[in-house]
C-alpha cells in the first residue's frame, strides 16, 4: 500500500505519495496563503493530493490512507486542530473537512511528532524500539517515539520538549514562562547570544563577519568566528553548546531512548559539534555503569520530514 503526506506549513503545502518503506514517490507544493478561510486551505490540501497522486501514476484507491502534521496542538482521535498560531486555526475540523473531497482515512498530528516518526521509520532511529527527535530551530522541536508510536500524552498536547525549564526565572520564551530551554538552545537564541556578545566585544570578529550590521548574524556567524579563533565567537559557541546538551541530558535521564536525534540547520555544523555534545552528554547523564548508553545521531530526513511522517501515522492502524 501506499500513503499520502501532508506537511501544512504557514508558508506552503507540501503533499507527498509515500511507499511503505517511508521513501517519497512523488511530491509537489502549493502556497498555503494563511490568510484565507480553513475551508480553502483545506480544499487545496485536498486538490493538491489528488494531483500528487494521479502525477504518481496512481489511483487513490491504491492509496491507504492521508496524514496531516502540522504546528500546534491537535486532536489526534477526532482529527481537529484545536490550534495553530501560524495559521490562526481553531478547532479546525481536518479530517471531516478533507472526507468532503476524498474518501479516504485521514490520520492528524503535530509537525514536531511527524519529524520524530519520520526518523524512526526512515531515518537516523530506524530499527530502534524508542528515540527521542529534537529540532533546533526558531523554536525548540521534539518527538517521542516508544515502541513505534508517537507519545503525546492522553490530551495529544505532551511531547513539548523545548518548553522544559532550564533556567528558573530566565530569558522569556514565546510561550509565556520564562528561562525555557527554547529560550537558551534554539537558533533564535543563538543569535541574540551572538548579537549582545558582539555589541559588548566590538572588537570582535563577530562584528567583522557582517561588517558592524548586528541585524545581519545569523546561527552560522558565531561558528565561523569560533572556527577561526575568535575568542567571543568560541565563548558564544562553547556556551551554547552547554545549554543544548544540558538539555539533551533531560531527554535522556527522563526517556533513556536507544537514539536521540537533532535535527536542524545548527547541525551542518557538523563534528564541531556534535564532538563536545557527546563529551558533555557522557560527563552528564544519570546512568553512567557499563551498560548501553543513548546514541546521538544527526537527523537525516531533511525538509522531507514532515511529509514522511505524516504519512506513516496511520501505517499500521
Amino acid at each position: 500500500m501506499y500513503y499520502i503526506g501532508i506537511d501544512l506549513g504557514g508558508t506552503n503545502i507540501a503533499v507527498g505519495l509515500v511507499n511503505e518503506e517511508g521513501k517519497i514517490l512523488h511530491k509537489d507544493s502549493v502556497p498555503t496563503l494563511r490568510e484565507r478561510p480553513y475551508q480553502e486551505i483545506i480544499k487545496d490540501m485536498a486538490m493538491l493530493t489528488q494531483k500528487v497522486i494521479k502525477d504518481a501514476g496512481f489511483s487513490v484507491d491504491q492509496v491507504k490512507n492521508i496524514g496531516v502534521g502540522s504546528p500546534g496542538t491537535p486532536n489526534c482521535k477526532d482529527g481537529i486542530l484545536v490550534y495553530n498560531n501560524n495559521l490562526n486555526f481553531r478547532n479546525v475540523p481536518i479530517r471531516s473537512e478533507m472526507q468532503k473531497y476524498i474518501d479516504l482515512p485521514v490520520y492528524l498530528d503535530n509537525d514536531a511528532n511527524c519529524a520524530a516518526l519520520a526518523e524512526s521509520v526512515a531515518g537516523a532511529a530506524k530499527g530502534a524500539k524508542t528515540s527521542v527527535t529534537i529540532t533546533l530551530g526558531t523554536g525548540i522541536g521534539g518527538g517521542v517515539v516508544i515502541d513505534g508510536k508517537i507519545y503525546s500524552g492522553f490530551n495529544y498536547a505532551g511531547g513539548e520538549l523545548g518548553h522544559t525549564v532550564l533556567m528558573v526565572d530566565g530569558e522569556p520564551c514565546s510561550c509565556g514562562r520564562k528561562g525555557c530551554w527554547e529560550a537558551y538552545a534554539s537558533a533564535t537564541a543563538l543569535i541574540r547570544q551572538a548579537r549582545k556578545a558582539a555589541q559588548e566585544n566590538p572588537d570582535s570578529l563577530i562584528n567583522k563577519l557582517v561588517g558592524g550590521d548586528l541585524s545581519k548574524i545569523d546561527a552560522k556567524v558565531p561558528f565561523d568566528a569560533a572556527k577561526q579563533g575568535d575568542k567571543t565567537g568560541e565563548m558564544v559557541v562553547q556556551q551554547y553548546i552547554r545549554y543544548i546538551a544540558e538539555g539533551l541530558i533531560n531527554m535522556i535521564n527522563i526517556f533513556m531512548p536507544e537514539i536521540l536525534v537533532i535535527g536542524g540547520g545548527i547541525c551542518k555544523e557538523g563534528e564541531y559539534l556534535l564532538k563536545p555534545l557527546r563529551e558533555l552528554i557522557k560527563q552528564g547523564v544519570y546512568s553512567k555503569e557499563d551498560i548501553p548508553q543513548t546514541q546521538l545521531k544527526t537527523a537525516q530526513m531533511g525538509n522531507d520530514a514532515g511529509i514522511i511522517g505524516a504519512a506513516m501515522l496511520g501505517k499500521d492502524c
